[in-house]
């Protein structure tokens, strides 16, 4: 997709910088968005960069959310849109490796981009398309390249996770990381035990996510970044397991899946709490890990689809991919199956638990019940009995439950 910087978002947002601009202060598009205009691909967030402090921002909008005041950093709604947009700033030192000491706001976007992490993202617009490019941003755009603004150590050192997101950014637009900064962050990369694990599963999760996934692995190797993040530092031989080729997995829980399948050493439960996974993460995870044990021994069946989530589809098949390139699956042919089944969950079965207690008055209620039920799900998924309510029951009667 050609993303032109006269069409959607930059057509609204360069009203922001125009507002901005009528109250005597100076605002550009910074970051990613230049980055990707650039690189001619589709613009995520649109964000800002201005000589006005966040109350002054405050003053020019009607809708303002300080999500950083502190940091000079505010999100603007305008046209049902969000805009993050951050006062010129010069920082401190980075005492505790995430945030500046302090900072200092200032009046010149010359000074703000000195402070930014790798010239790919030290860029500026303004409302008309002239760039503002200190560091050759658009040299290392031009040839592919992650390099830090100014020395490498330095930048690493302020904040370890830049380690992480320069392999992000390999895996999301294909760059190669240049070769002072690859030697910069072999020096700095034992920091990265010191950040959050919680920082450093945002990044991963954009890395796996990545449409150059492979190239960013092959860095995480090399460089032997594993040593320094959670699991991986105290299993190093589950790299030597790593599949030949990746393809993007848009969750975490598919990622735990396929890494718990090659290296089974580390059960899903140790992966999730070492990485401070959320449940939303801890669930894909089981579901897919289930369905992939049933995979190995059957295949893909129907059964196996009808257990599995449809939003699932596309991460189970992609995970399957990866593990067995030879039998690949796809999302379509998942839902092809799911088309033709009787039945897509156990609300729509002819016959419930009541109709089966009816039917054996002298039985009590217990696990027998479920299980029962389970059976008659999986007799109607095969297509083995007619979700008809009389023929279920005729069923259940020439096939009376043992509860002994």
């Amino acid at each position: 997709m050609k993303v032109l910087f006269d069409e959607p978002p930059f057509l609204e947002a360069k009203e922001i910088i125009t507002k901005i601009q009528q109250f005597g202060y100076r605002a550009y598009f910074v970051g990613g968005c230049v980055r990707d205009l650039l690189l001619n691909k589709e613009i995520g967030d649109v964000d800002f960069a201005t000589s006005a402090t966040p109350q002054e921002i405050m003053g020019i909008f009607d809708h303002v959310i300080p999500v950083g005041v502190e940091h000079g950093t505010v999100i603007v709604r305008y046209k049902h849109r969000s805009y993050e947009i951050t006062t010129f700033r010069k920082e401190g030192k980075y005492s505790d490796q995430r945030h500046p000491d302090n900072v200092k706001f200032i009046t010149t976007i010359e000074e703000d981009l000195k402070r930014r992490d790798f010239t790919i993202n030290a860029l500026a617009m303004d409302q008309y398309g002239k760039i503002i490019d200190l560091f050759n941003g658009k040299n290392d755009i031009k040839h592919h390249l992650i390099r830090t603004v100014g020395d490498g150590k330095e930048r690493f050192m302020e904040d370890p996770l830049r380690i992480i997101r320069a392999l992000r950014f390999s895996s999301q637009i294909g760059f190669s990381i240049e070769e002072k900064t690859k030697r910069a962050m072999i020096k700095v990369k034992p920091q990265i035990e010191k950040i959050s694990v919680e920082r450093i599963l945002v990044e991963f999760q954009k890395l796996f996510a990545g449409d150059e996934v492979d190239k960013a692995i092959r860095y995480f190797i090399h460089l032997k970044i594993y040593e320094h993040v959670p699991i991986f530092k105290d299993h190093p031989k589950l790299v030597e397991c790593f599949p030949k080729k990746w393809i993007p997995l848009n969750s975490f829980g598919a990622v735990i899946t396929l890494l718990n399948y090659i290296y089974p050493k580390v059960t899903i439960t140790e992966w999730i709490k070492a990485w401070k996974c959320s449940n939303a993460i801890k669930n894909v995870a089981h579901h897919l890990a289930f369905a992939l044990t049933y995979y190995n021994q059957n295949g893909i069946d129907e059964w196996l689809v009808y257990t599995l989530p449809p939003r699932l589809y596309k991460q189970f098949s992609d995970v399957v991919t990866i593990l067995f390139p030879n039998d690949p699956l796809t999302e379509k042919t998942m839902f092809t199956i799911s088309e033709r089944l009787p039945i897509h969950g156990k609300k729509e079965l002819a016959i419930d638990g009541n109709d089966l207690l009816n039917l054996f008055p002298k039985n009590k209620k217990g696990r027998w019940v479920g299980e029962y039920i389970r059976t008659l799900e999986k007799k109607v998924v095969f297509g083995q009995i007619e979700n008809n309510k009389n023929v279920l029951k005729e069923w259940i009667r020439c096939h009376p439950p043992d509860i002994n």
